[in-house]
């Protein structure tokens, strides 16, 4: 114990530590209180001290609960982590959480993450899915209602229900869990099977984060294979910026979107759209097959035997849409005229198109479509030609490139002989990190001249911003050719800013400063 003395000891040390200002009206408070005591005897104990406490003002940031408890790690295997419980709770396999669990989680966040899919103080359990693949899942409404204006109204509002069981046939359960994960854990996990689920769950229940990032989830993954489908979607789900970037896909990958199994399954409305499509980039016999192609399926799903008359029948007046009258004659000949689905009159009638001075009115469109203007960056500023040079043998002229917008690379403009006119063999190949993205052989002939001679793909090559991809070509020819000089690091073509750098694999003097590829073909 500490005696009075020694108590007022300390006290007498604080005071002496204090401004003067403070001392002073310890002192006259302490005459009012203690008139008698300079009369004291001095073995007497010492009086209390009267002292005042200053409270000092300062401007401090605010702690979280983070900061102040930092979170410690389980000393026992029995302590759970939020990441264990989100394990747990995927396949709604809870487990009861241990004494005082909430000691274990510094923030709400982390706290409110436990009871993700989690039975513990579940007021309500939602049946999600079909008639025969459904799964019960628990929630708890305040927490739904924080998080959903559909599910406030649900609960909270005024036509609300009390119901312990909801069922929702038409979400599936991934992309609902996904849903909730968002919701209890500010969490966006999604996959590729079930993204589109995902955006009609978050669209159903007004969760407009999670369905942006379903979006751009959806946009970062676009390619020809998906585009189509994703086309549809994007209508129902009325994202105009998805849609966007769907038809350009669609327009510069038209030959493989349209030979895509994505296609067959794409609804009528969006077939119309697709086979009306002015900017389409593909023959009109790729065009006519994939329509037979989809109406093939579209039988399968209505339940229709596979004859060409049910084809006819489910393609409907979309078959106008088709330009057969644009196709090549041989085109016409070997594919449409033979399929069955035209009658034949509208075959006779289309052979006249092709033939007759005079020609028939036809029901099917007789103007081509425009399909897109390829785009040329030139990367040098002239070019020329000496005794000893531009010459092949099989090695390879590589450059490096980057773009800041997506564009699709249809091929590369090549310079020719400078020795009269030649015909090279070229090897073109596009690259991304090593792994080949796109290549061809071909042939193109040069009249001497020292113009650039356009080299295609195959399928124009999707190129996605800020990465840097390797235009490559190996040329094989007898002759001497042209080869471009006063090479320019950044060319600005339209609104694509392209980026050039020296490639490794260049084994034939081609770089930045001069050589081959002096031109990027694309669509943007």
């Amino acid at each position: 114990m500490v005696d009075d003395k020694e108590r007022n000891m300390k006290c007498l040390t604080f005071f002496l530590m204090l401004p003067e200002t403070v001392k002073n009206r310890s002192k006259k408070s302490s005459k009012k209180t203690n008139p008698s005591s300079s009369s004291s005897n001095s073995s007497s104990k010492l009086p209390p001290v009267c002292y005042e406490i200053i409270t000092l003002k300062t401007k401090k940031k605010k702690k979280m609960a983070a900061d102040i408890f930092p979170r410690k790690k389980p000393a026992s295997s029995s302590s759970t982590t939020v990441q264990q419980y989100h394990q747990q709770n995927l396949s709604n396999n809870n487990l009861i959480p241990a004494p005082n669990w909430q000691g274990l989680y510094p923030t709400i966040r982390e706290r409110n993450a436990v009871m993700f899919n989690n039975d513990l103080m579940a007021d309500v359990h939602f049946v999600v899915g079909p008639p025969g693949g459904t799964q019960r899942l628990p929630g708890h409404k305040y927490v739904l209602a924080v998080g959903s204006s559909v599910f406030h109204a649900m609960f909270y509002g005024e036509l609300a229900e009390d119901k312990d069981e909801i069922r929702i046939p038409d979400v599936d359960p991934a992309a609902f869990l996904a849903m909730l994960k968002y919701i209890y854990c500010d969490e966006i996990d999604l996959a590729a099977d079930t993204v589109l689920a995902t955006l009609y769950a978050a669209k159903k229940y007004i969760v407009p984060h999670l369905a942006r990032a379903c979006v751009n989830f959806l946009e970062t993954s676009l390619s020809a294979k998906n585009a189509c489908v994703l086309l549809s979607q994007s209508c129902l789900f009325e994202e105009p910026d998805l849609t966007q970037r769907c038809w350009e896909v669609i327009d510069a990958q038209a030959e493989l979107a349209l030979k895509s199994e994505g296609f067959c399954d794409i609804d009528f409305q969006t077939l119309e759209s697709i086979l009306r499509r002015e900017t389409l980039n593909a023959k009109e016999i790729v065009v006519f097959e994939a329509a037979l192609n989809w109406a093939e399926v579209e039988c399968q799903r209505q339940d229709l035997a596979l004859s060409i008359e049910n084809k006819r029948k489910v393609l409907g007046k979309a078959l106008y849409l088709i330009r057969i009258p644009t196709m090549a004659l041989d085109d016409f000949a070997n594919g449409a005229a033979q399929s069955g689905v035209l009658t034949l009159n509208e075959t006779n009638d289309i052979f006249l198109w092709y033939t007759a001075a005079k020609k028939p009115e036809l029901q099917f469109v007789s103007k081509a479509r425009k399909g897109l203007v390829p785009q040329r960056c030139h990367r040098f500023q002239s070019c020329a030609y000496r005794s000893n040079q531009w010459r092949y043998r099989g090695r390879c002229d590589s450059i490096q490139f980057a773009v800041d917008k997506r564009v699709f690379i249809a091929g590369f403009g090549l310079y020719g002989s400078s020795c009269g006119s030649a015909e090279y063999s070229a090897k073109i190949e596009l690259k991304r990190q090593g792994v080949v993205l796109g290549q061809n052989l071909s042939k193109y002939f040069s009249d001497g001249s020292s113009s650039t001679f356009p080299v295609w793909f195959e399928y124009p090559v999707q190129i996605e911003p800020d990465t840097f991809y390797t235009a490559s070509v190996i040329l094989d020819g007898n002759e001497l050719s042209y080869f471009g000089q006063e090479g320019m690091t950044e060319v600005q073509c339209g609104k694509v800013t392209v980026q050039f750098q020296c490639s490794s694999d260049s084994t034939n003097g081609t770089g930045v400063q001069g050589g081959q590829i002096p031109e990027l073909i694309f669509y943007a």
